[in-house]
């Protein structure tokens, strides 16, 4: 079990990207005159204070929400994410690696004026970002909430707090809109989470768990107990599972997901009961997309309340 452990933790590294175990109430402190007429000073998701004395200009995000975001505010980043561009607008970045491998050779060659990582992830990459006379911001994702506060402190950064109020806006008008069509009955769900060789339950504090309630949805997990180093995530007890018979079972991974969802059924089909799920029964076993659930999906968050949303009302009894 340790190595099954030690194995889905390298792979949540990915998760991590939009989500974090702690997260600290973000708030702008406005102008400050110590640091001359025209300073920002902002607090990030790790309490830390970082003052510019001009908005910055050059932009490196090591996240695809936080790329996200930056675009969806009217601006551009210089340096993205390593892979197949998720905004399109930003495929001409330099791809400088991610929030879990910052390639700090190719950051430092844009001279950037702040590099956008998670927090904690890149906790101890400040002192490498801060020695090549850059700034760089700590944020993080576990909760739609989270994500409007990303949007609010980049806006603040930026001097774009009208575009952030429309952003926030549109998702609160989703979820009133979505809610206003739930019933009393929520459908019974599963959300896993699966690398190979393992697979661990989201619990309601991370990102796709908060989704899941958003959009009507009962997550069975919800009480499990939380693994010590992602506490947004659980063991997997597949009695427990069986006793609450899922209507439904959603898979995030990274990687092969039909190579992981094949494992997960050869693990969960050896246990009495297996068959007699609703999930199983009604072939409601489904993999959910990556960009909008495999981590964080910045403004893009209104995509993944409606593809869930829609999910669920397909759910039968």
């Amino acid at each position: 079990m340790k190595k099954a452990v030690i194995v889905f933790c390298s792979m949540l590294v990915f998760l991590m990207v939009g989500c974090s175990s702690n997260t600290d109430e973000t708030t702008n402190q406005g102008k400050t005159k110590e640091a001359g007429e025209n300073a920002i000073s902002i607090t990030d998701f790790s309490n830390r204070t970082i003052t510019f004395d001009h908005i910055p200009e050059k932009i490196v995000s090591l996240g695809n929400g936080e790329t996200d975001i930056i675009y969806a505010l009217g601006e551009e980043v210089v340096g993205r994410p390593t892979g197949d561009a998720v905004i399109k607008e930003s495929e001409n970045a330099l791809e400088v690696g991610s929030s879990h491998s910052a390639d700090l050779e190719k950051i430092t060659s844009l001279d950037p004026d702040v590099v956008l990582g998670n927090h904690p992830m890149n906790s101890n990459d400040v002192q490498s970002i801060e020695s090549i006379g850059s700034e760089m911001i700590l944020t993080s994702a576990n909760s739609v909430d989270d994500i409007k506060k990303q949007i609010t402190l980049f806006s603040d950064l930026l001097n774009k707090r009208e575009k952030a109020d429309e952003v926030i806006h549109m998702i609160d008008e989703k979820i009133a809109q979505i809610q206003s069509e739930q019933t009393e009955k929520k459908p019974r769900v599963l959300l896993v989470y699966g690398a190979p060789g393992t697979n661990m339950a989201a619990l309601p504090n991370s990102l796709s768990g908060d989704i899941l309630e958003l959009a009507g949805g009962e997550n069975i997990a919800s009480d499990y107990p939380s693994l010590e180093m992602y506490p947004q995530y659980a063991q997997l007890n597949t009695e427990r599972m069986i006793e609450s018979n899922p209507q439904m079972i959603l898979l995030m991974s990274h990687g092969n997901p039909e190579e992981v969802k094949e494992g997960f059924i050869n693990d969960m089909s050896k246990n009495a009961g297996w068959n007699e799920l609703d999930a199983v029964k009604n072939d409601q076993f489904i993999i959910l997309p990556h960009d909008l659930f495999g981590t964080n999906p910045g403004t893009k968050i209104v995509d993944a309340l409606d593809y869930l949303h829609e999910l669920l009302q397909d759910v039968k009894e």
